[in-house]
C-alpha cells in the first residue's frame, strides 16, 4: 500500500467526489455574493447611459462573471480543502485512512488529483473565455457603457507621443494600417512641456504617415481662440500603427499566444517588456495554485478532532493559503516595477509555498 500514490480506487472516488463538489458549491457561493455586490455598485453608472436597462444589467453579470471565477476559483479551492479536509477528521476517517496503512501525501492524493484538473480547466477556461470577456468589457466601460464596441480586441484610452506632442484616442481598433482611432485628442506642446494647442476630432485613420483627422477642430492655448479648419488635416506624422501595440498591450484580454506577439513586437521596438513578460508567466503559474491549496491546506486534516485543536488546524491553513496570496500579487507587483525578473516573480511564490507546505506536512505527520 505504501508505495501506492493513491489509496484504493473506492477511497479515491469517494474523496474526490466529495473534495469536487465543495469545490462548486465554494465557488457558487463567492461567486453569486460577490457579483451582487458588483452589480449594485455599478449599476447607476450602467443605467445612466441612455437606453440602458435589465438588458444591459444582465450582459454586465455575464461579462462580470467570468472574471470573478477565474480570480476566486483557487479561493474556492482552499476553503474547499479546508471543509473536506475538516470533514474527514470530524468522522475519524482520516484515522481510519491512516491506520490501514496510509500515508499522509496518499490521503491527499485524490485531493491532489482533482485539484490538477481544476488548474488546466482553469488555464482553458482564462484562454478561451476569461480574456475575451475582460476586453469586451473594459471597451465597453470606456465608452461608458454606452453602445458595446463590435470589436472585442478595441483598445481604450490609449496615449501615444509623437515627438514632444502627444497623441490621445478614446478607443482603437484594427491592425496596421488598418487601425481607426475614435474620439482623437493631438496636443502641441512647446520646448518646456506646456501644451500651446489643442486638436481635436470625432475620427482618425493611418495616413502614410501620420493621422487624418476628420473634420477636426483646434484651440489655441495662449490665445485663447479657436481655430477652424477649412478641411480634413493631418497630424502626429511619427506615430505608427505599431506603436498602439507596443503601448497598450492588454495582458488581461489577451491569450497566451496573442501576448507574446505583442511581447515581440514591444521587444522589438526597443521597449521594455518585464511586466509584460511577468504577467505572460504568471498566465501559467496562477492556474497552477490550485494544486498548492491542498497541501497549504493539510494541516486541517491530522490532529486528533477530540483535542480541540481542529479548528486552530483550520485557521492556520487558511493563514497559509492566503498567505500565499499575498506573497504571489506582492511578488508580481515587484516584478512590474523590475524588482524581480519576470519568471521570480511569476514562479518564486509557487514553488517557495510548496516547499513550506511538504515541510510542514513532513515535519508533522510523516
Amino acid at each position: 500500500m505504501q508505495l501506492d500514490f493513491f489509496p484504493s480506487r473506492t477511497v479515491t472516488v469517494y474523496i474526490a467526489r466529495m473534495f469536487a463538489v465543495r469545490i462548486v458549491a465554494v465557488m457558487l457561493m463567492l461567486v453569486l455574493v460577490l457579483q451582487m455586490l458588483d452589480l449594485l455598485s455599478e449599476s447607476g453608472r450602467i443605467l445612466a447611459a441612455p437606453g440602458n436597462g435589465q438588458g444591459e444589467l444582465l450582459t454586465y453579470a455575464g461579462l462580470r462573471v467570468p472574471q470573478l471565477i477565474s480570480r476566486f476559483l483557487p479561493y474556492s479551492v482552499l476553503l474547499a480543502t479546508i471543509i473536506t479536509l475538516m470533514t474527514l477528521n470530524q468522522n475519524s476517517e482520516v484515522i481510519a485512512l491512516k491506520a490501514a496503512g496510509l500515508s499522509a501525501h496518499q490521503v491527499l492524493a485524490p485531493l491532489f488529483l482533482v485539484a490538477a484538473v481544476t488548474s488546466l480547466v482553469t488555464f482553458a477556461f482564462n484562454e478561451r473565455v476569461v480574456v475575451r470577456s475582460s476586453a469586451m468589457l473594459k471597451a465597453w466601460q470606456a465608452v461608458d457603457y454606452g453602445p458595446i464596441p463590435r470589436d472585442s480586441a478595441v483598445k481604450t484610452n490609449v496615449w501615444l507621443q509623437d515627438g514632444g506632442n502627444l497623441l490621445f484616442a478614446r478607443s482603437v481598433e484594427g491592425i496596421g494600417e488598418q487601425t481607426r482611432m475614435t474620439d482623437v485628442s493631438w496636443y502641441r506642446r512647446d520646448s518646456a512641456g506646456m501644451v500651446t494647442e489643442i486638436v481635436r476630432a470625432p475620427e482618425a485613420t493611418f495616413a502614410r504617415p501620420g493621422w487624418h483627422f476628420s473634420r477636426p477642430s483646434g484651440f489655441d492655448v495662449q490665445s485663447a481662440r479657436r481655430l477652424t479648419y477649412g478641411a480634413d488635416q493631418i497630424f502626429a506624422k511619427s506615430v505608427h500603427p505599431a506603436q498602439v501595440v507596443i503601448r497598450k498591450a492588454d495582458a488581461d484580454g489577451e491569450s497566451i499566444g496573442r501576448l507574446s506577439q505583442s511581447i515581440a513586437a514591444i521587444r522589438g521596438a526597443g521597449y521594455r517588456t518585464s511586466e509584460l513578460e511577468g504577467k505572460w508567466w504568471h498566465k501559467l503559474s496562477g492556474p497552477l495554485s490550485a494544486l498548492l491549496m491542498p497541501l497549504l491546506g493539510a494541516v486541517a486534516a491530522f490532529g486528533l478532532a477530540r483535542s480541540g485543536m481542529l479548528f486552530v488546524r483550520a485557521v492556520i491553513g487558511m493563514a497559509l493559503g492566503f498567505a500565499y496570496f499575498v506573497v504571489d500579487n506582492a511578488a508580481l507587483a515587484m516584478g512590474n516595477f523590475g524588482g524581480y525578473p519576470p519568471l521570480l516573480a511569476a514562479w518564486a511564490p509557487f514553488f517557495l509555498f510548496l516547499m513550506i507546505g511538504e515541510t510542514v506536512l513532513v515535519r508533522t505527520e510523516e
